[in-house]
């Protein structure tokens, strides 16, 4: 295996929330030492605008076009993640030379699986000059050229995180990464390593655009506003009876796939009660499809801080024989685990290892991926 790399990951999720950062030192392998973490906010009107940009990709048919906001958009994007950078790694006492590669997701703005389109922008040689440090970026589109979903990606560093718990006695096999971000994935780690993984439903999407519709809040903070309501039944059933949940086939999604409900479906605390416990039993309901019933689920995620969320999936999964955990319960950080993912597979790409496989993309067979930006090319 190549040389431990000191990496960098960068993740700006489909909830739009800000950029989280967070440092890895690995070989790209089983050797994973997780140091320090932090997160920046996007203010309002970026965030806005970032919504604007998601209008605005619509009409895209292929992964280089940049229409109306785009260009402009995807330039002020990049140039937040490398002050991002620039603050890290000053709070943390580091020098650039310290950093071998950066990992540099992007922001997905538009995700067609059933297209083979995928566009996430980030000017990775920009991002590049900026921070005087390698980048690797555009690490999905590869993947969707030989025939994979383009998501999700974080399952091969979820092998390398249960390889190391697994050393400890810590976990209880099969076990489940369940990411709850904007849209949730799973990761099942079977007891010979192999690797099946899929989105398996809306995360925090449908509850944040419900609170920010009749709430005007950007999210619903540690459950409260669910907590004051009931579940709907007939909202509920109405999302979990979208064929996305019994089709043979598992497919990735976008966040445009299950819309919010209507105003006249739900008063406010009724609709985001409903919606938290679709979040959860939705990830119940896709796990379903996997070979075994899951032992452990381990929850990372903004989803995990909302205990409404949360004890929903606890009663659910208790019903199969499992135990919920969060992701720090374990010893991880379920903030900056995507993050870390993106630091541990541009060190994988850097070396040429796969990133995706046929059991978590769909992809024909293991392939690698990500573009290079070099910043003595700048």
């Amino acid at each position: 295996m190549g040389k431990i790399m000191a990496a960098i990951g960068l993740m700006s999720g489909t909830s739009m929330d800000g950029i989280d950062v967070a440092l890895l030192r690995t070989d790209g392998d089983a050797l994973v030492e997780r140091g320090p973490s932090a997160g920046y906010a996007y203010d309002p009107r970026f965030r806005d605008t970032l919504k604007q940009g998601l209008e605005d990709a619509r009409s895209i048919t292929s992964r280089e076009q940049r229409p109306g906001s785009l260009a402009e958009l995807e330039q002020e994007l990049t140039l937040r993640h490398a002050e991002a950078v620039k603050s890290f790694i000053q709070n943390n006492n580091i020098l650039p030379d310290d950093i071998d590669i950066i990992g540099f997701h992007g922001q997905t703005i538009l995700h067609r699986p059933d297209d083979a389109l995928t566009v996430q922008i980030g000017d990775g040689a920009l991002l590049a000059r900026e921070t005087g440090i390698d980048v690797v970026y555009d690490m999905r589109a590869n993947d969707m050229e030989h025939g994979g979903q383009g998501a999700p990606l974080i399952p091969a560093y979820h092998a390398a995180l249960a390889h190391g718990a697994a050393a400890t006695g810590a976990l209880v096999a099969p076990v489940v990464f369940v990411n709850i971000g904007g849209i949730s994935n799973l990761t099942f780690i079977g007891s010979d390593d192999g690797l099946i993984a899929y989105d398996s439903g809306p995360g925090n999407t449908l509850i944040d655009q419900w609170v920010e519709a009749h709430a005007g809040i950007p999210y619903d903070q540690g459950g409260m506003i669910a907590s004051e309501g009931s579940v709907l039944p007939l909202l509920a059933e109405r999302y979990l009876l979208n064929p996305f949940f019994s089709a043979h086939r598992r497919r990735s999604l976008d966040r445009n796939d299950f819309a919010p409900p209507e105003g006249k479906d739900a008063n406010l605390e009724d609709g985001a009660r409903t919606l938290a416990y679709v979040t959860a039993a939705a990830i119940i309901r896709s796990a379903g499809h996997l070979p075994t019933t899951p032992r452990t689920y381990i929850v990372c995620g903004g989803g995990r801080l909302n205990p409404v969320i949360m004890r929903d999936l606890e009663s659910q999964a208790k019903t199969h024989g499992a135990n919920v955990l969060a992701a720090e319960a374990i010893g991880f950080n379920g903030d900056s685990m995507e993050a870390e993912a993106w630091a541990y597979l541009a060190v994988r790409a850097r070396y040429g290892l796969p990133l995706t496989y046929p059991g978590t993309t769909g992809v024909r067979q293991p392939v690698t991926g990500g573009k290079f930006a070099f910043h003595s090319a700048g």
